[in-house]
């Protein structure tokens, strides 16, 4: 079976336009079909579209988000819902406006892991 991508987007209320970053996602490569928008707060990850994804998501899949924020407000919880998709799932991470937060890495390269995590945790901590 083949690794899939799959990209989020987020905004805050109805009336806000998620069209910039389905743009972002499908420049990136990733069909429509396989990108979830959730039109709520990033208070939690509560959210009905984040779930669904998160149920179709296994072992070497892409998750995709344009930034971090659109993934969530919630410092504690960001690092937690990275986690679960990165260890748990084992899937990767990018965000796409911050290179640096990409979790696909050569030969499992703990380096990169760790500066991830160490750019995740303040970005996450500056989202809230």
């Amino acid at each position: 079976m083949d690794n899939r991508q799959f990209g989020y987007v987020r905004v805050s209320s109805r009336d806000q336009n998620e069209a910039r970053q389905i743009s972002a996602l499908t420049d990136f490569g990733i069909s429509e079909r396989d990108i979830y928008v959730d039109k709520e707060s990033g208070k939690d990850f509560d959210r009905t579209q984040y779930q669904i994804m998160l149920n179709n998501i296994r072992k070497g899949d892409l998750v995709v988000f344009l930034s971090l924020d659109r993934m969530g407000r919630n410092y504690a919880e960001i690092k937690q819902q990275w986690q679960y998709i990165t260890c748990s799932l084992g899937a990767d991470i990018k965000v796409l406006d911050m290179e640096l937060l990409d979790t696909r890495c050569e030969n499992g390269s703990l380096d990169r892991r760790f500066m991830c995590d160490l750019i995740l945790q303040i970005l996450a901590y500056v989202a809230e």
